[in-house]
């Protein structure tokens, strides 16, 4: 919502005069905001872990899928990063093929990408042509007695490129997911709270037929403020919960973050920034295209909203 924006600097400020505690002391904040986070989702989502930062999210959107399916495994896209934590440079191949590799649970599908991919626009049918990877890589994986415990792919791959995965892509993915046992968790830390214009959600570009099981935020959720966000449905909570060992996060959820958040999420409303985000994004697109026209080294512009990818290359016809 931008740098230093008075509504979340005051949003703050008030709540720090009054009280900053830990997150074992009960506040209305914490309440306020979840119930409208959940607003903005579908009924299913509807328990919240407040965090840190998105890599905190992430690592727990990991636990959170293997004590629900008691499945160790996860496939992710090829280029994909999640976060700094060792669990999650575990589960980046943009990270891990420069350390240490590749683990034996790990498990990496093609991006769907349909300019540069292994299935492009000219393929037939380049959905079912990338969710098919997926299945055959659970099916591999069944093989070897491995199973899967979740995909676990960005809603709009960042890092590997600014990719818009086509439509109908990941309720294919989740199909085959679901029958091998895992969960479906969407990353939306860099791509979510309405960057990509039309839906406040990315995932949400799939079509209404599609909820993930697990979806974590960060970044733009605190307006640079440290807050993070995991929400899942009450059957994943529950299987998390009955281990016995309570979750607990010492500033997750603390009543200044919850003040900031409930503030990002009256800017966005007020400001009428998923609007902004679709015009301001349309006219860049429409720019970067007339340079794509005059200048042979760029091969492709693709977005959404304000995630807009320019793909420079060497040679047109290769």
């Amino acid at each position: 919502v931008g740098h230093c924006h008075p509504d979340i600097v005051k949003a703050a400020h008030e709540q720090n005069q009054l009280l900053n505690t830990n997150s074992r002391y009960l506040h209305d904040n914490l309440v306020d905001y979840a119930e409208r986070l959940s607003k903005t989702l579908p009924e299913k989502l509807c328990i919240f872990y407040f965090l840190n930062s998105g890599s905190e999210a992430n690592d727990l959107a990991l636990r959170l899928a293997r004590q629900y399916t008691e499945h160790e495994d996860v496939i992710v896209l090829d280029h994909a990063y999640h976060g700094h934590l060792t669990s999650l440079i575990d589960i980046s191949p943009y990270k891990f093929r420069n350390l240490e590799g590749q683990k034996e649970w790990v498990h990496v599908a093609p991006i769907p990408d349909t300019y540069r991919g292994i299935y492009r626009e000219d393929h037939e049918n380049s959905v079912t042509a990338y969710a098919d990877e997926v299945k055959k890589i659970i099916e591999h994986a069944r093989k070897r007695g491995r199973k899967i415990a979740a995909f676990f792919a960005e809603s709009l791959p960042s890092v590997g490129g600014q990719i818009i995965p086509p439509a109908g892509y990941f309720q294919k993915v989740a199909e085959h997911v679901h029958k091998a046992g895992g969960v479906f968790i969407a990353d939306e830390i860099q791509v979510g709270f309405g960057r990509v214009g039309k839906h406040f959600w990315a995932f949400q570009l799939q079509g209404e037929d599609f909820i993930p099981d697990i979806v974590t935020m960060g970044k733009p959720i605190g307006n640079g403020h440290p807050l993070a966000c995991v929400a899942t449905t009450k059957e994943i909570a529950e299987a998390f919960a009955a281990t016995g060992v309570e979750y607990f996060n010492t500033f997750g959820g603390n009543p200044v973050s919850c003040a900031v958040g409930l503030a990002v999420l009256d800017v966005i409303e007020k400001e009428h920034l998923q609007a902004h985000a679709t015009e301001v994004g349309n006219f860049l697109m429409k720019i970067l295209k007339e340079q794509q026209i005059k200048h042979p080294i760029i091969g492709d512009v693709r977005g959404c909203g304000l995630f807009i990818g320019v793909d420079l290359i060497k040679d047109q016809a290769e």
